[in-house]
């Protein structure tokens, strides 16, 4: 933790002190990019230009940078292509009421301004998605025949 500014001094006298002493102490050598400028910009850069710049070079997914609400509607909409690979009903239902939840709790929660406001996902129709895309069932497998009936050899000789 660095020590206080002393009053009296102003701020960018006390920065430049600080700054001085971390020299002074080598706290900059070998640091990566050192001795090389700065890169220009061609142009002015927005925020979320800037926002995106940096996430392609994070190789991070834009769709992180989705405000809560729209991330859920995305999540809403990314449920439909993701029920067929589902195993059971039952995980289905259970997702779909995770994410009614975690819309609902959206809905309670302060809005600092305007925002995508997320629709509850019909458990129904999901439901009946995850029927309609399931393999049809095998057709049965019929027992095999009994064998003949074998005959006693005492009623072979009448």
């Amino acid at each position: 933790m660095t020590e206080r500014k002393p009053p009296g001094m102003a701020f960018e006298t006390w920065i430049d002190h600080q700054i001085t002493q971390a020299q002074a102490r080598g706290a900059f050598d070998g640091l990566e990019g050192s001795g090389r400028p700065l890169p220009r910009r061609v142009r002015e850069q927005t925020s979320y230009e800037w926002a995106l710049e940096w996430a392609r070079r994070q190789e991070a997914d834009p769709r992180d940078l989705l405000p809560p609400g729209m991330a859920l509607r995305r999540e809403r909409e990314d449920l439909a292509l993701a029920v067929p690979a589902m195993p059971s009903e039952a995980v289905v239902r259970a997702t779909v009421a995770d994410l009614n939840a975690r819309v609902e709790a959206h809905w309670r929660r302060p809005q600092d301004g305007p925002d995508a406001v997320p629709g509850l996902a019909d458990e129904d129709a999901l439901v009946r998605l995850w029927h309609a895309t399931r393999p049809p069932p095998a057709p049965p497998v019929p027992a095999p025949a009994p064998p003949p009936a074998r005959s006693r050899w005492w009623r072979r000789r009448r």
